[in-house]
């Protein structure tokens, strides 16, 4: 068995946020039914094509769902999520600011009605304050939270390179959700959880807004190098390949002017004998460092660090991570199911004794709308009156 067995969730969600909080779900081994658009389904579906036809983040983000087309603006197919939501544990919406309520979805409404029910919230601001209605995007929250103001190169802000808004949101509404339904083994009763972007990827920012509030600086933006620890970084070898490596206190910076740079008087040098003093002079200490790698190939720095016990890394592309030693030494691969056959998948990062991860199917848009319904007690005549009108 696995943890989530017999719980139903029911998620009217689209693009990234929610389907990340859902899919989670569906790795213990809740069920999940997901609510798409007649047609089109999720308009993540359509972000791109390159796994085999299919898009990246919908593959990444929807295995082992059961996918239902309702078109939620229509009457009929009002009743039908009602009928659904009535029988579930958990019911998860990422609609536009107030369509829920419009919708008569409101979390207020839902567990008045289902008292054990646990309602998930997801928006971009939350459902009060001057930003209540307006949009948001993983980028413009980027932006909005100062995450671009603190990465980048001095010369230009930059976003990061993931979804990370997104994703931050779907984990935080996932370990709500598993808390909520934790609650309700206590109470006997559901209830709401909400998650906003703002405040979430907020959250991921409060070691700047601490830095900058008491130091009265923002961090510099440092490219990929730390903006307040220094050595902690990108260092070019001799043979042009650049190595990650990382500092974290003076015990491990002695050793590593004495053990790497084969100068022990530098960790005493009153230049650079402190952090904040090694930040002061970040040119000089570069220098210094790559000075003393410019004989060596990067294979050699890595293995003189590794050595001498300090932190370092390589700076891989996506293929280079694919493909990664570690990954595959710990059997991290699997396989799941889709419209286009087999596809590879990492397992989920929690490994937990006692079960493996679900990882069935990825579905077609509505591949489950018959059965769902059939098992809500709908006719082959109603299925098809459902399907003229495009109720589903």
């Amino acid at each position: 068995m696995r943890p989530l067995d017999g719980i139903t969730v029911v998620s009217l969600e689209q693009a990234v946020a929610a389907p990340f909080a859902s899919r989670q779900l569906a790795d213990l081994g809740a069920r999940v039914i997901k609510i798409e658009r007649p047609g089109g389904g999720d308009f993540a579906r359509d972000y791109d094509k390159t796994v085999k036809g299919l898009c990246s983040h919908f593959v990444w983000l929807n295995r082992s769902k059961e996918s239902l087309t309702l078109d939620v603006k229509q009457p009929k197919a009002q009743e039908i999520l009602g009928k659904l939501i009535a029988r579930a544990d958990v019911f998860i919406q990422n609609l536009a600011p107030g369509a829920a309520k419009r919708l008569a979805l409101g979390a207020e409404v839902l567990t008045t009605k289902h008292p054990r029910l646990v309602v998930c919230d997801i928006s971009g601001y939350g459902d009060s304050g001057p930003y209540a209605h307006k949009k948001a995007y993983d980028l413009l929250v980027q932006s909005e939270t100062g995450v671009l103001s603190v990465t980048g190169t001095p010369d230009a802000p930059s976003k990061v390179g993931i979804s990370i808004a997104d994703i931050a949101t779907g984990m935080y509404a996932y370990s709500g959700i598993l808390t909520a339904l934790f609650q309700r083994e206590k109470s006997g009763t559901g209830g709401r959880v909400e998650v906003t972007m703002f405040e979430a990827l907020g959250e991921w920012m409060t070691y700047p807004l601490y830095y900058t509030h008491f130091g009265g600086t923002a961090p510099p933006r440092a490219g990929p190098d730390h903006a307040t620890i220094v050595p902690y970084g990108g260092h070019r070898a001799g043979d042009g390949g650049n190595v990650m490596l990382g500092l974290q206190n003076e015990r491990e910076w002695a050793t590593f002017c004495d053990k790497v740079l084969g100068q022990r008087e530098l960790a005493a040098d009153p230049r650079y004998d402190s952090n904040s003093r090694r930040l002061e002079r970040r040119a000089e200490v570069t220098a210094l460092v790559e000075k003393a790698f410019s004989g060596m190939t990067a294979a050699e720095v890595v293995a003189k660090l590794d050595a001498a016990g300090i932190a370092n890394a390589r700076i891989n592309t996506p293929d280079e991570v694919w493909d990664h030693p570690q990954l595959k030494a710990r059997n991290r691969w699997r396989e799941f199911g889709s419209p286009v056959g087999p596809l590879p998948a990492p397992l989920p990062p929690a490994t937990i004794s006692g079960f493996e991860a679900r990882m069935d199917p990825l579905p077609r848009v509505g591949e489950h709308s018959e059965s769902i319904l059939r098992e809500l007690g709908y006719s082959t005549v109603d299925i098809d009156a459902l399907r003229g009108v495009g109720a589903i």
